[in-house]
């Protein structure tokens, strides 16, 4: 096979891919954010965690109602026992039962029960704070991963079409040789150039597969091959891409919306009422309780006048009322150590969320001057990549008639190609650090 029907071979296959790709799957960013949100088994197991605090919460308000229980005995007494009936120690098979129904209230328990019901709920506050904060997080990773392969894929197509020119010019430079204008230096290292670029192709490849799974991977999508295209962004939204923020601007803005700082907050108040919760079990406690009862026997005798059921049971029938008083003296310090240990638990959450607060600053600080850094570098790429391409088309056209040897012409090449290839990721670059920016502020992430 020629090099030019390898050529027009590999022309061909890329037009396959190209009608393959068009009956693909097109996935938006946001499309991609909204099936991770929908499929991701992390965020389910945080819905759970909510699931949990909400039945938390419950319990701790019916623990406010009066307790209601019911107990029925029931024995068979073998030889000598006590005739409940007749109180007297008979020695024969005797049954007897009994029955009760009893039930009781705390009238005061140093409000634990009501500080742990106040607790509940922030804490029920909590776990959708993290469940948010699961969602944020994710949705971070979504974006790199949808960015990393939108940048792959242009690396891709950019190393591709440098293939192409390096195998048209190695097919030029041994059509040369034949005729006598070239050397077998010039063809070998036209086919080196060649073989670099087929190489950078291969590693494109690679690291688009890669990308691709990596994304699927957070978005729960089994595959193997690439089942869905991209979306590229548009030179709207590059410039868009190019505005100025300031840090305490996006800080103010971000402590209001980022979840991180909420969940630590109501961590920090929830651990405050555990101190209330603890302290409630150093005061006294008050309980009213209520109980009705009755029992029946029965000699298993023939010769025995056993008493009717009813008559047993309403002849039996007994009442009560109880008002419990239970005042802590000394358990060895336990509830006095549970208060010191609530009081330091919230000292911790204290720290953590000015913590939380502090990361958050500096995070964004970085981001900000990430981004100018990338526009920087953007605005440098681009100055660089056109001069490279301007100054490669004069070589070329001198190289073509024999003004310029292949050395200056593959050095010129080579310097245009990784012009290009840095002006790529500096764009994408640009793109991601303003989205990084967008993810602080809450906004909706999209192109």
């Amino acid at each position: 096979m020629s090099k030019y029907t390898f050529a027009a071979a590999i022309g061909f296959l890329s037009l396959g891919f190209s009608v393959s790709a068009q009956a693909q799957e097109t996935l938006t960013i946001q499309q991609a954010i909204e099936r991770m949100l929908q499929n991701n088994l992390n965020i389910k197991r945080a819905v759970l965690s909510v699931s949990s605090a909400a039945v938390d919460l419950q319990q701790s308000k019916a623990a406010l109602y009066p307790s209601l229980n019911a107990s029925a005995d029931n024995s068979l007494s073998f030889g000598r026992g006590l005739n409940s009936t007749t109180f007297q120690v008979v020695n024969q098979k005797f049954y007897q039962g009994s029955g009760t129904l009893s039930t009781s209230v705390d009238v005061f328990g140093g409000l634990s029960k009501i500080n742990q019901i106040r607790q509940n709920k922030i804490l029920l506050d909590a776990g959708n704070s993290n469940l948010d904060k699961v969602k944020n997080d994710l949705i971070l990773q979504v974006v790199t991963s949808y960015f990393q392969v939108v940048f792959n894929v242009e690396l891709l197509k950019a190393s591709k079409e440098q293939l192409l020119v390096a195998q048209q010019t190695e097919e030029r430079e041994e059509a040369l040789m034949d005729a006598g204008n070239k050397t077998v230096a010039d063809v070998s290292q036209a086919k080196a150039q060649a073989a670099t670029a087929e190489l950078n192709v291969t590693n494109a490849q690679n690291q688009l597969t890669i990308s691709y799974l990596t994304l699927s991977q957070l978005m729960e999508m089994r595959t193997d091959t690439n089942e869905y295209n991209v979306v590229a962004p548009t030179v709207q939204d590059i410039a868009m891409a190019q505005k100025v923020f300031n840090v305490n601007d996006v800080f103010n803005s971000a402590m209001s919306v980022f979840p991180d700082v909420k969940l630590a907050g109501l961590n920090r108040q929830a651990a405050e009422k555990g101190i209330a919760v603890a302290r409630g079990a150093l005061t006294p406690k008050i309980s009213f309780g209520a109980n009705l009862g009755s029992s029946y026997s029965y000699l298993l005798a023939a010769e025995s006048q056993n008493q009717h059921f009813f008559d047993q049971v309403s002849s039996r029938f007994n009442q009560g009322i109880g008002l419990n008083l239970q005042i802590p003296i000394f358990n060895g310090l336990q509830a006095r150590s549970n208060v010191k240990r609530a009081k330091i638990n919230y000292e911790d959450y204290k720290l953590q969320e000015n913590l939380t607060k502090n990361n958050l600053y500096k995070v964004i600080a970085q981001a900000i001057a990430d981004l100018r850094a990338a526009d920087s570098r953007y605005s440098s790429t681009l100055n660089t990549f056109n001069a490279q391409k301007d100054a490669f088309n004069v070589i070329e056209q001198r190289y073509n008639v024999g003004l310029v040897n292949s050395l200056d012409y593959n050095t010129s090449r080579t310097n245009r190609n990784k012009a290009e290839t840095d002006f790529i990721q500096a764009k994408y670059d640009l793109l991601f650090r303003s989205k990084v920016i967008d993810y602080y502020l809450g906004r909706q992430i999209n192109f």
